[in-house]
């Protein structure tokens, strides 16, 4: 039955937005009374709230895979690039549920968004200090903050708004951007500071 609700969550969020989904719309999409999903849901936010966490734990999942997959990889540019198109097609299986996810869901169903974000930051933090980055004295969870961020928002940017650039080019220019800054990281070369 929770999947039922579940499923039929997610597409009431996809047919109707945040605003327009209702407990009674989610139940019909069920086939089931609206007294049936309060036994395993007690309003809207707690169906989406679930939808999220599914999401979040399955982008979580296959990123983490192919990026500690690619770590193995014979250079680091191809693991920044299999990662970089795992998130493209990760991202751009649903683009309308991410648009729904990004732009339309409260600050609370963000924060599970957020949690996503601070494990994959993790993972990038722990392979820089393996990496010997630590040696440089620069702040490396910055650093992991920031490249996290940064590509997480141009592969959103690059699903929601559709450029005309094909995939492989953003995988070709987000791993030579990422891969030059985590270059001079690794090898102790300081930031430029303005003057």
């Amino acid at each position: 039955m929770v999947e039922r609700i579940v499923d039929a969550g997610r597409a009431v969020l996809l047919e109707h937005g945040y605003e327009g989904a209702s407990t009674n719309r989610i139940a019909a999409h069920a086939r089931i009374s609206p007294g049936s999903l309060y036994q395993y849901f007690p309003n809207k936010d707690a169906i989406v709230a679930e939808v999220v966490d599914r999401w979040t734990t399955e982008l979580h999942a296959r990123i983490s895979r192919v990026f500690t997959t690619a770590l193995e990889g014979p250079t680091w540019s191809s693991s920044v690039r299999a990662t970089m198109l795992e998130l493209l097609d990760a991202l751009g299986e649903n683009p309308r549920l991410l648009r729904v996810m990004i732009e339309q869901l409260p600050r609370t169903s963000g924060s599970r968004l957020s949690e996503f974000e601070q494990r994959i930051e993790t993972l990038f933090a722990v392979w820089l200090r393996s990496n010997r980055a630590h040696r440089s004295g620069r702040p490396l969870d910055t650093i992991a903050w920031m490249l996290v961020r940064t590509v997480e928002n141009v592969a959103i940017a690059y699903v929601l708004e559709q450029p005309d650039i094909d995939r492989e080019t953003v995988a070709d220019e987000m791993t030579a951007m990422v891969t030059t800054y985590v270059q001079t990281v690794l090898q102790g070369g300081s930031a430029a500071r303005v003057q």
